[in-house]
C-alpha cells in the first residue's frame, strides 16, 4: 500500500491514508471485501499464516482488507504504530485492557466518563476478576495515590462524556509513566482532528468509531490504537506480551514483533478469542466518513460554541458546561489540549429540573432525541433517565448527569436554526 509522506497534513491523510486505489480494478473508492475467508496458496502458506510467520488474511474475525485499511487510516491520524478495529466502542475498551489485565489486577479509572463505561468498568469487569478503582478526573495526584502493585493500566476519557470535561493528559501520563503502566485514553469525543493523546504521553487510544469518525450514526464500531512505545519486552507485569505464548509454539510477542507486539496480540489472540470484529461494511462506511471528518468537526465546534454562548445567557438555563466558555473550569486545559475546538457535545442545566428537561425533549423540532453523539444531525438527551440511568445518585452528580442536565450533540445545520429551536423549547419548558 502506498506510503504517505510525513509532510502531508491531517486533511490529506484523512482522505488518503490506508486507501490507495484498488490495484486489481483501479477503483478509486476502497472496496468492501465482504468475505469470511481467504484461499491459501498451499499447505506451507497456510501454516505460516497460522504460525504468525507471514502476513496475510486467514479469516475475517482476525483480519480483513477493508477493516485493515480503516486500521491503517486511524493509526496514521492518531500518530500510532498499529490499530485494531472492533465491533463497538465498548468492545474496544475491553480489547484494549485484555492483554494487560488478569484476575485480581486493577485499572485506575477516571470518574467522569460515559455512564456505560462506568458500569462496564465498575460492575461487568468484576466477572473477569478485574477491579476498577475510580478517582477524580480533575486531580492527577489522586491517580498517583491510587497506584498499587496490582495496577496494570490507567483509563481516562479525553473531553469526557457528557459534560465536556478536559483531562490533564500530560499530568496523568506522567503518573502512568512513573507507575510503569500504560495510559489508555478514550478519544471519541475529541477525535484525532482536535487532539492526539499520544503526543501528550498516552500509550493506547480507543474510540467508538460509531460517533464522529463515521459521522452519521450508520455504522457501529470501535478501534484500539497503540503508540508502539510502551516497553513490553521483559516486563513481568504483562506476561501475555512478555512471556512465551503456548498457542503459538512459545512465541513471545514483545520479542518477535517489537513495537507491533500489542497490535499483533490484539489480532492474533484478542480478536480470535473475544470475537468482537467489525463488519467490512461498517468499516467501509467509516472509511468514507473519515474523509470529511476535518470539515465536519470544524462546523460541529463552531456551531456548538455559538449555541453554548446563547444558552449561557438564557433565562431558563441555570448553567452551561462547555470547555470553550471562559466561565468553564476547563477553559485553560481546553486551550492547551484542544486549541482548534473543544468539541460539540456539552451539557446544561435547565431551570425546573427533571420535569422541565423532559418537557424540553418533547418540544424540540430539529433536535433528535436519541442515545448517540457525533452525528451530522443535532441530538438531545436527558442522561439521568437514559445513558446514565444505571448509576447511583452520587455517581450521576459526579459524572455531570444530574436530574436537571440536558446533553446536546450539536450537528452541522445552520446554527441560527438550532438556536431558534432551543429557544422555543426552553420557553415552552417553563409552562
Amino acid at each position: 500500500m502506498r506510503k504517505l509522506h510525513p509532510q502531508y497534513g491531517f486533511n490529506t491523510l484523512a482522505v488518503h491514508a490506508g486507501t490507495a486505489p484498488d490495484p486489481t480494478t483501479g477503483a478509486r473508492s476502497f472496496p468492501i471485501y465482504q468475505t469470511s475467508s481467504y484461499v491459501f496458496d498451499d499447505a506451507d502458506h497456510a501454516a505460516s499464516l497460522f504460525n504468525l510467520q507471514a502476513p496475510g488474511f486467514i479469516y475475517s474475525r482476525l483480519t480483513n482488507p477493508t477493516v485493515a485499511a480503516l486500521e491503517e487510516k486511524l493509526a496514521t491520524l492518531e500518530g500510532g504504530r498499529g490499530g485494531t478495529v472492533t465491533s463497538s466502542g465498548h468492545a474496544a475498551e475491553t480489547l484494549a485492557l485484555f492483554p494487560l489485565m488478569a484476575p485480581g489486577m486493577e485499572v485506575i479509572v477516571a470518574n467522569k466518563l460515559y455512564g456505560g463505561t462506568i458500569n462496564l468498568m465498575g460492575k461487568s469487569y468484576r466477572k473477569f476478576g478485574w477491579n476498577a478503582v475510580f478517582v477524580d478526573t480533575d486531580n492527577p495526584d489522586d491517580f498517583r495515590r491510587a497506584v498499587t502493585e496490582k495496577t496494570r493500566a490507567i483509563f481516562i476519557e479525553n473531553l469526557a462524556n457528557p459534560g465536556g470535561v478536559v483531562a490533564d493528559l500530560e499530568a496523568i501520563a506522567k503518573v502512568a509513566n512513573e507507575a510503569g503502566v500504560p495510559l489508555v485514553v478514550d478519544n471519541t469525543m475529541a477525535t484525532p482532528f482536535l487532539s492526539q493523546p499520544l503526543e501528550w504521553g498516552a500509550d493506547i487510544v480507543v474510540h467508538s468509531t460509531t460517533k464522529f469518525l463515521s459521522g452519521q450514526g450508520n455504522a457501529l464500531g470501535g478501534v484500539v490504537i497503540d503508540s508502539g512505545k510502551f516497553p513490553w519486552l521483559g516486563n513481568s507485569k504483562y506476561p501475555s506480551l512478555s512471556e512465551p505464548s503456548p498457542e503459538y509454539n512459545g512465541l513471545t510477542f514483545a520479542e518477535t514483533f517489537g513495537d507491533l507486539a500489542y497490535t499483533m496480540y490484539s489480532h492474533a489472540i484478542s480478536l480470535r478469542d473475544l470475537g468482537c470484529s467489525q463488519s467490512p461494511m461498517n468499516a467501509w462506511i467509516t472509511l468514507n466518513g473519515i474523509e470529511t471528518l476535518p470539515l465536519r468537526i470544524e462546523r460541529h465546534c463552531s456551531n456548538a460554541l455559538e449555541v453554548a454562548l446563547f444558552l449561557e445567557k438564557h433565562h431558563q438555563v441555570e448553567w452551561v458546561s462547555h470547555a470553550g466558555l471562559e466561565s468553564s473550569p476547563y477553559y485553560d486545559l481546553g486551550k492547551k489540549y484542544l486549541p482548534d475546538g473543544t468539541g460539540s457535545v456539552f451539557t446544561f442545566g435547565v431551570k425546573g429540573g427533571y420535569e422541565s428537561g423532559l418537557k424540553m425533549l418533547e418540544t424540540v423540532e430539529l433536535f433528535s432525541h436519541v442515545a448517540n453523539i457525533g452525528d451530522t444531525h443535532s441530538l438531545i438527551l436527558h442522561p439521568a433517565s437514559t445513558t446514565h440511568r444505571q448509576l447511583s445518585d452520587e455517581q450521576l452528580i459526579t459524572a455531570g448527569a444530574g436530574a436537571e442536565v440536558i446533553r446536546l450533540s450539536i450537528g452541522i445545520e445552520c446554527v441560527e436554526d438550532l438556536i431558534a429551536d432551543l429557544d422555543q423549547a426552553l420557553e415552552r419548558s417553563k409552562q
